[in-house]
């Protein structure tokens, strides 16, 4: 079976570089001897290809090979309409295909939900395969802490949040996490835009901008507790990775979140992030071990959803 799979989200900033990546490196060892995969920018010519997977949603209006798998990671935009007023008719526009692909790959049962709902896919066309870790992710050593934490100037002890921030986001609700009352420093790590100087500016508040994999694995091995305030999430690959790292979690309660990690994360009410705070703050190491899911297990998985149709 010859596969053509869109890999332009890997060059991508949000987390969904991380799942393109991880997602070819994974079909590549799982796959028979037979089976090719073939790495696209775009769409390939009509036939070239048994299936054509788009793992993320900007390739889902492209018409290639003789069957289409979508991976949708969540659908915010369409149940937070308030809060994506600049780029919602970019993203409508987007998912105004999914109900005609063939099969659409979604990673917990809650976005299969939200999928049925706010798109009226059947369900039957449905797949649901969760993420895992990068295997770069594992406790750091000592010395490694060390490092880090005199290269980037970081406190002792801290608080821990991973995201994107180029743009301000309300349902990731950084602001309100900056500005809540702690005892322990806040690190917040991903891609800064010109607003995080507000962020900043407040008291025991420190941004790093975008890392490499091995420090913010160092990072997650460092840091008191991981901390989840955002009001919805597909998944939440940030939470797996820190428990791979040892690092315990506090999330606000929301479904996806309560899927995939169960009891190895604190749960606080979702509009409380003063809460959230406190419960990250009193928690302790070691933190429970995450997911069995490996990234060995969704290369089958997906295999299996392109074998359904080929």
């Amino acid at each position: 079976m010859r596969v053509a799979v869109d890999t332009r989200g890997a060059a991508d900033v949000r987390g969904v570089a991380r799942y393109v990546r991880c997602l070819v490196d994974a079909l590549r060892t799982t796959a028979d001897p037979d089976d090719e995969i073939v790495e696209v920018r775009g769409a390939t010519r009509r036939g070239d290809a048994d299936v054509f997977h788009s793992p993320w949603l900007e390739g889902a209006l492209l018409r290639a090979g003789r069957h289409r798998v979508v991976t949708l990671h969540d659908v915010v935009p369409l149940k937070r309409r308030q809060d994506y007023l600049r780029t919602g008719v970019r993203f409508r526009l987007r998912y105004l295909a999914i109900p005609h692909v063939d099969r659409v790959i979604v990673p917990t049962a809650a976005v299969a939900r939200d999928v049925v709902e706010h798109l009226g896919v059947r369900e039957e066309r449905l797949r649901t395969i969760h993420e895992a870790p990068d295997p770069v992710f594992g406790p750091a050593p000592d010395e490694a802490v060390v490092a880090l934490r005199q290269r980037l100037r970081l406190p002792g002890d801290f608080l821990l949040w991973v995201g994107g921030m180029r743009r301000p986001d309300p349902r990731k609700r950084v602001r309100e996490l900056a500005a809540a009352p702690r005892t322990l420093p806040l690190v917040l790590v991903g891609p800064a835009g010109a607003w995080t100087d507000e962020l900043r500016a407040r008291p025991g508040v420190h941004v790093t901008g975008e890392v490499s994999d091995d420090d913010l694995a160092t990072l997650y091995s460092a840091a008191h507790a991981l901390v989840l305030p955002s009001q919805d999430e597909g998944f939440g690959l940030p939470a797996v990775e820190a428990l791979a790292c040892g690092c315990p979690v506090a999330c606000a309660d929301q479904p996806a979140l309560r899927e995939v990690l169960g009891v190895r994360a604190a749960f606080v009410p979702r509009d409380d992030v003063a809460a959230l705070v406190r419960t990250a703050e009193g928690l302790r190491r070691p933190a429970p071990p995450p997911p069995s899911w490996s990234w060995q297990d969704v290369g089958r998985a997906t295999w299996a959803v392109y074998r359904e149709l080929a």
